[in-house]
């Protein structure tokens, strides 16, 4: 699959094709259903490429610093996510006040038209662009330089709560992972490298892989939860341990030792061997255990807790 980071890396040869547009964060299920129906329109013209079309960093980070919205997907895995979906390339426009200022005229005539000679558009029928979000589906069918899709999503409540990243933003802030995994069509994922922590866990028998929580990521509220650890990219040297191996997840800053710092540590079951520092990992959230991390007033009382957090991680994610 192609990825573009800018208008100029497209080149003039390229084209014609069928153009999906937006964010795109999470690429969850309406956004799936939004490339299926792109590559429906790509086939009824002979097989023509699907570009999706998004945006980094997020417009509103741009238009309202310090306001933009936690990111579900990083841009590699979104870029992957969509090629997954039905992408055969995708254009990662970089968002600046420059862009923005663009009229929907100027966006069609530039990026539609001039870039990827689009044939046909496909987007959800809430799609906004240009100068001041003007631009609407109806200024799309206007340019008559395409044809134009505006697509109704369903989602967990039919029409009246279609899926969106902002409602899986809203559920992950909740701690509820299993709706955000059926809006998404997949576990939410949070993906760092693994830093070494106060090995607190090596010495209470429960070593725990630790990468911080991003800023602008999309955490979940602090608990424990059930999920799986994957290697992405291990540390040089490190073996890759191949399959999702099972995990007991905490999330927070570890009150009972007077934690300051919010991290992600996760503990795979049963084991001490692995070497993961350094290497970057997936966490795969499955489901919440218990909610808001507790201040334990001994050892032992976090050591009856852990086992406890452990077992109902293992009978959760048993086969």
């Amino acid at each position: 699959m192609l990825v573009w980071r800018s208008l100029d890396e497209v080149g003039p040869d390229f084209g014609p094709s069928v153009v999906t547009i937006g964010n795109f964060d999470g690429v969850h299920r309406g956004h799936q259903e939004v490339l299926a129906h792109a590559r429906q329109q790509a086939e009824a013209r002979g097989g023509l490429p699907v570009v999706a079309l998004t945006f980094h960093p997020h417009p509103m980070q741009v238009l309202r610093p310090g306001h933009g919205p936690a990111t579900i997907t990083e841009p590699a895995e979104r870029a992957e996510l969509l090629g997954k979906a039905g992408a055969d390339a995708v254009l990662v426009l970089p968002f600046d006040r420059d862009v923005a200022a663009w009229s929907p005229e100027e966006f069609i005539d530039r990026v539609l038209v001039g870039a990827l000679k689009a044939k046909a558009v496909v987007v959800g029928e809430n799609f906004r662009f240009g100068h001041k979000a003007a631009g609407h589906v109806d200024t799309l069918i206007q340019a008559k330089a395409f044809d134009v899709e505006g697509l109704a999503l369903a989602g967990a409540g039919g029409a009246d709560q279609p899926w969106s990243s902002t409602y899986i933003r809203a559920k992950i802030a909740e701690g509820d992972v299993e709706a955000a995994a059926e809006a998404l069509g997949r576990p939410l994922r949070v993906t760092g490298v693994v830093i070494e922590g106060d090995k607190r866990g090596r010495e209470l028998g429960y070593p725990t892989a630790n990468i911080p929580a991003a800023a602008d990521a999309a955490i979940p509220l602090d608990g424990v939860y059930a999920g799986w650890l994957t290697v992405l990219e291990p540390a040089p040297g490190a073996p890759s341990y191949g399959e999702p191996l099972p995990a007991a997840i905490s999330v927070g800053s570890n009150p009972t030792f007077d934690g300051v710092d919010r991290r992600v540590e996760s503990y795979v079951l049963d084991r001490d061997d692995l070497e993961l520092y350094g290497s970057k990992i997936a966490v795969d959230f499955v489901a919440r255990l218990r909610g808001s991390q507790i201040k334990f007033e001994s050892i032992d009382e976090l050591l009856v807790q852990m086992k406890a957090d452990v077992d109902g991680a293992r009978t959760l994610l048993r086969p």
